[in-house]
């Protein structure tokens, strides 16, 4: 009985909220495994840094990628709208609508046929 009462008082009464925060928290010390999971982490950073840093096209094949585009643009002579332009425009298309108080009260010209 009272091993019983011993390993539940373990079980329930060592769980202490909040224990690695505050003043008196407990701090674990890095074992090799974290040491080397750091490690493997930030080699994997430097990796992805190097490709974010040395893209695939030099600036010399970038430059002429949308030539064809554009030349079909002009073709078809419409003035080439800018993407955040477009997206402006769609975004106030369904909102800015002009709504006068005629059709507003629309709803209540349902006698008017019968007159």
């Amino acid at each position: 009985m009272r091993l019983g009462s011993v390993l539940l008082a373990y079980k329930y009464f060592n769980k202490i909220p909040y224990r690695y925060r505050g003043k008196n928290r407990k701090v674990n010390k890095p074992s090799l495994h974290d040491l080397l999971k750091m490690k493997m982490d930030f080699e994997r950073e430097e990796r992805n840094m190097l490709i974010l840093r040395h893209p695939y096209l030099t600036p010399e094949q970038s430059s002429g990628h949308m030539k064809a585009l554009r030349k079909e643009e002009a073709l078809k002579g419409k003035k080439q709208e800018t993407y955040t332009a477009k997206m402006i425009r769609l975004r106030y298309e369904n909102f800015q609508k002009e709504i006068t108080i005629a059709e507003r009260l629309s709803h209540l010209r349902v006698t008017e046929g019968w007159d």
